[in-house]
């Protein structure tokens, strides 16, 4: 697998990253393990976690997996902070206590002594910036932090980041931004990702496949089996199954059949060549969900399908 350098630094991803969001929940250890083995013998490296991922597993359950197969030293592991369980909800804090605090767990969690790259999950309007990246350059100069970076945050929110990260003068500057960017979610394009170009930084792409509806799985209704029809997740894929998002989908699937490749496969070659971005970061619930979105690697668009499906996304941001 083709490898990005992010930012204007020396760390190297995958330009297909693996999700583990659903990891110790809808994921078991088991399908984890299967899929980690997968994704290694394709020669793929980024594996993107958060301690608040499989309702607070997904951690223990890659740590496990890295000491059974000693394979820490094969993966740029990326994990985050910034988003915890208060009282049974989700809730923002960027303060130094609680970012430092989980970055200590997340390392006893995982069984490492560092994290290649650690991004703040998200922006927490009621703490400094100047706070939140403190607490990046502290785990770096730690040693228990290798390179920094962002999740979630706006164009404005980008750029603030970056010059109060710089200001603290810990040597390399923050690396990546990691938000939704796919053929059905392009209004990174209007501020957010022209923000990373200007702070030098690349974009991990989370959802690639649009919350499940790039692969063309939404076309004929509603399957039984997916995150749609899921009480816990419906409101979840419910955005992107709209009609202007449903002719992208269309689309996708005429270029995909042209080609004669999986609709998943011409999704992600779109996405991936995109200006910015470093790695597209595919999650599954099954292994065979992830083999197809490996297999993509092999696909280069021609400039043409590419072109067209630009245009007519371009109204469904």
């Amino acid at each position: 697998m083709h490898a990005r350098r992010l930012g204007g630094s020396g760390l190297q991803v995958s330009r297909l990253g693996l999700g583990t969001m659903s990891w110790g929940a809808a994921v078991d250890e088991y399908v984890a393990d299967e899929q980690l083995r997968v994704f290694l013998d394709a020669g793929g490296t980024l594996l993107d976690t958060a301690p608040i991922y499989g309702d607070g597993g997904c951690e223990q359950v890659i740590g496990s997996l890295l000491a059974k197969h000693g394979v820490r030293d094969r993966v740029v592991l990326a994990g985050k902070a910034g988003v915890i369980r208060r009282d049974g909800h989700a809730v923002v804090d960027g303060s130094l206590r609680s970012l430092m605090r989980q970055l200590d767990q997340s390392l006893a969690d995982l069984g490492t002594d560092h994290l290649d790259l650690w991004q703040i999950h998200r922006w927490d309007d009621a703490v400094p910036v100047d706070e939140t990246m403190a607490a990046l350059d502290q785990a770096v100069r730690s040693g228990r932090v290798r390179y920094a970076g962002i999740s979630n945050f706006t164009g404005w929110q980008t750029v603030a980041a970056q010059h109060a990260f710089t200001r603290l003068g810990g040597g390399v500057p923050l690396v990546s931004t990691q938000i939704e960017y796919s053929l059905v979610r392009r209004d990174p394009e209007i501020e957010t990702i022209p923000a990373a170009e200007h702070a030098g930084m690349s974009v991990l792409a989370w959802s690639p496949l649009g919350r499940g509806v790039l692969t063309g799985k939404y076309r004929a209704g509603v399957p039984g089996d997916s995150r749609a029809a899921d009480a816990r997740w419906e409101a979840f894929v419910a955005p992107h199954l709209t009609s202007s998002k449903a002719r992208v989908v269309d689309a996708l699937a005429a270029a995909a059949q042209g080609l004669g490749v999986p609709v998943s496969h011409v999704a992600l070659a779109w996405l991936r060549d995109r200006p910015q971005v470093g790695s597209a970061v595919v999650g599954a619930r099954t292994t065979a969900q992830l083999q197809e979105s490996l297999e993509s690697e092999t696909l280069e668009l021609p400039p043409e399908i590419h072109a067209a499906l630009s245009d007519v996304s371009e109204g469904a941001r």
